[in-house]
């Protein structure tokens, strides 16, 4: 199955395939301090265009009272025995704390499970990153198990990560 065209629509969000004309709106929220020290980058608008035109990762703008608010993205294992989807998500500081990310999160959840056939969904937050567990958390994802030095920080050291997943069944709609 593949991404629909189609918008997603959730409680508060519009989640829409990002395209050319939001890479400049995507760029002012990947840059913001708070999410280069999660989402690392260099040439921050060649990475939302490779983003964009990635025919494995579907990347979509998160939209908010007509203004972007971030982007969530997801990519499959596509094995049969191992299928599932992983998901990733940046959002804008000033819509931290309104249920923008969770929202978001379900939305997407939900046309996963719901439309593109999976049983199985991933996230892998940094450890010490207690608002995006919580926020995952409430749509229904569970803790994993630490994934040990798993990503580099902006500080150049090795951090932990946080394996979780979700069952079709525990979508917590």
């Amino acid at each position: 199955m593949s991404a629909t065209p189609e918008p997603l629509r959730g409680a508060v969000v519009t989640l829409r395939l990002a395209a050319e004309g939001d890479v400049e709106a995507l760029v002012a929220v990947r840059g913001t301090p708070e999410v280069m020290a999660r989402w690392r980058g260099g040439d921050l608008a060649a990475e939302v265009r490779e983003s964009i035109a990635d025919p494995e990762l579907h990347y979509y703008a998160i939209v908010v009272a007509d203004r972007i608010a971030g982007a969530i993205q997801w990519s499959a294992e596509d094995e049969p025995d191992y299928r599932y989807a992983s998901i990733d998500i940046f959002l804008d500081p000033s819509v931290h704390g309104r249920g923008v990310g969770t929202d978001a999160v379900r939305t997407l959840a939900a046309h996963l499970i719901d439309h593109e056939g999976f049983h199985r969904l991933v996230i892998d937050p940094a450890a010490d990153n207690a608002a995006a567990i919580r926020c995952y958390a409430k749509v229904g994802f569970q803790p994993v198990g630490i994934m040990r030095q798993y990503e580099r920080g902006p500080d150049g050291t090795w951090h932990d990560g946080l394996l979780m997943d979700l069952l079709a069944g525990e979508l917590l709609r």
